[in-house]
């Protein structure tokens, strides 16, 4: 953890003072672990006392500039190292000293000291607060009082403050900070009782100090002896320092350990929405023909399984790789082998919602096209029937595998709905020394459409993707991630255009400007429409019921 613990003192002659500070400094590789050879312990003391020597006469600098210190402000005497301790599993080192060993830190630290001992306390002036900012730190301070028979009051002011620049995990670790902090004060406190105690019963200072005549003049010399006293005195503890270097250190290790930071997703994409609905229908309707009774339920529940499609419910790279022969591995692969313009007019189609058919004798080959195609659009529009003997219509499936002697229906290949992609075998004599990627030589593809609207304008998401794939600096994941970030940006379009034009019911010129504002006007509108309209069809059950309920909640609120 990026903190500092420092113990702070108020002294009646000097003001607040720091008396002990322990800090964590990590190893200057990245992977300490992975260094040759082990260091030697003897190197490691040497280290300490190197550090120690540089604390040492920082402190002395800074204390020189600050006049003289008297005992209740000086912890460690001059000629101290200091303490080390190293972690031996992270290699970070904890050093203790009564300052920090950076100039920058000695005056953040100073500072909470300063705040923490005047202006920033808590009523009652004993317990925890926090304060700070993004310039000098932010601060978890706990103030206590230590019990003293010379001093005024009978007690003097201590706080412990953690110093760190991460607010937010300074706050969350309030309470495990509190909590320890707080056996480290009674212990101190319970300490400085019993010397507190033992010497109110040889000299009770009370009746002593009202039966002494109080003179103006001798005054500051009373308190002046009554203000050096250190807090070794008052605690009665040979070993006080390095108790609480095990102490800091320990807090600042821990505190460090326990709290992780982890990657949280939002909220669930329309795809993971879609898929959770489609998994659920398969779920409920495997269950209704395991309830069901008769001799077809067998037969028509494989049929049903295979209709809900649960190639949704897996990884599609997963699946890629699994396919036997040769196969398309990504767009761009897909767009060497078709060639620009095919392949531009083949994902138009995909894009507007049409018919998409491959009619071939490799079912395998047929089948990666498909999962290739499949990742253009949002999972809500993809009805998939990866190879049939016999024609399916275009409201069951927008993606159809066709075995080579399967006729196109009229109306079919007449239509400008749809797109056949038929695969020939060009070279099956010579495909054992063929390479089995080299797709080209293998096989020959004949695209064919009755379609006449030109499809070089748009739509704008399918010419930001030809820029991607074109550019051979960009890697497959590179345009993967590059289409991930398309497809969710025009997906949020689509479901400002459907609360706008389906649920709130605009008219057409309302809508029209919705469209200008979405981007979704100028060359290519027309594409742009068609591919809003048909991505609606996308959409998950649950995001459209949410969008009627709240209309509904708004329409009868103002009534109630």
């Amino acid at each position: 953890m990026n903190a500092l613990v420092a113990l702070c003192h108020f002294c009646e002659l000097h003001g607040p003072r720091t008396l002990f500070c322990t800090e964590a400094l990590h190893p200057p590789s990245p992977s300490p672990s992975s260094q040759a050879g082990a260091p030697v312990p003897g190197d490691r003391d040497r280290d300490g006392d190197r550090e120690g020597e540089g604390l040492t006469m920082r402190a002395n600098s800074s204390a020189s500039q600050r006049g003289e210190m008297c005992e209740g402000c000086r912890s460690l005497p001059a000629s101290h190292p200091g303490f080390v301790s190293i972690d031996d599993e992270t290699g970070i080192r904890f050093l203790s000293h009564q300052h920090p060993r950076q100039p920058q830190l000695f005056s953040v630290v100073r500072q909470a000291c300063v705040r923490s001992l005047s202006c920033e306390v808590c009523p009652g002036r004993e317990g925890p607060i926090f304060f700070g900012d993004e310039q000098h730190g932010f601060v978890f301070s706990h103030t206590f009082f230590i019990k003293d028979s010379l001093a005024r009051g009978f007690q003097r002011w201590y706080s412990i403050v953690m110093v760190a620049m991460d607010r937010i995990y300074l706050i969350n670790s309030w309470p495990f900070l509190l909590r320890h902090l707080r056996l480290t004060i009674q212990s101190l406190q319970s300490t400085a009782l019993k010397v507190f105690d033992s010497e109110q019963g040889v000299c009770p200072q009370r009746a002593a100090r009202m039966n002494s005549v109080f003179s103006p003049a001798v005054f500051p010399h009373q308190r002046s002896g009554n203000a050096a006293r250190s807090l070794t005195s008052l605690t009665q503890h040979p070993n006080l320092w390095a108790s609480l270097h095990s102490s800091f250190s320990w807090l600042l290790k821990a505190c460090g350990s326990r709290l992780t930071e982890k990657l949280l997703e939002g909220a669930p994409t329309e795809d993971t929405l879609v898929l959770i609905e489609r998994q659920t229908e398969q779920e409920e309707e495997m269950s209704c023909w395991e309830g069901a009774e008769g001799g077809g339920s067998t037969s028509q529940r494989h049929q049903s399984e295979s209709e809900l499609g649960p190639d949704f419910l897996c990884d599609d790279d997963a699946k890629l790789n699994d396919l036997p022969g040769p196969k398309f591995r990504s767009l761009r692969h897909l767009r060497q082998v078709l060639g620009a313009a095919e392949f531009r007019q083949l994902v138009w189609h995909v894009l507007m919602g049409n018919q998409v058919i491959w009619r071939g004798a490799d079912p395998g080959l047929i089948q990666s096209a498909f999962t290739v195609l499949k990742s253009l659009l949002p999972v809500g529009c993809v009805r998939s029937v990866p190879y049939s003997a016999q024609y399916e219509e275009a409201y069951k499936c927008n993606f159809l595998g066709l075995s080579p002697d399967v006729p196109i229906p009229m109306h079919v290949s007449s239509s400008e709905f749809s797109v056949l992609v038929d695969v020939s075998s060009e070279r099956s004599c010579q495909s054992a020394a063929v390479g089995e990627d080299d797709i080209s030589s293998l096989y020959q593809f004949t695209i064919s459409s009755a379609n006449t609207q030109p499809t070089d304008r748009g739509p704008t998401l399918l010419n930001k993707l030809e820029v991607a794939l074109s550019n051979e600096n960009l890697s497959v994941d590179v345009v993967s991630h590059c289409l991930l970030c398309l497809k969710e940006e025009w997906m949020n379009k689509v479901k400002v255009l459907f609360k706008f034009s389906k649920v709130d019911g605009r008219g057409r010129e309302d809508t029209q400007k919705v469209l200008a504002l979405l981007g979704a006007t100028g060359p290519g509108e027309e594409d742009n429409v068609r591919l809003l309209k048909f991505w609606m069809t996308g959409l998950s059950k649950t995001y459209k019921s949410h969008l009627m309920t709240a209309v509904r909640g708004g329409e009868r609120s103002p009534s109630q």
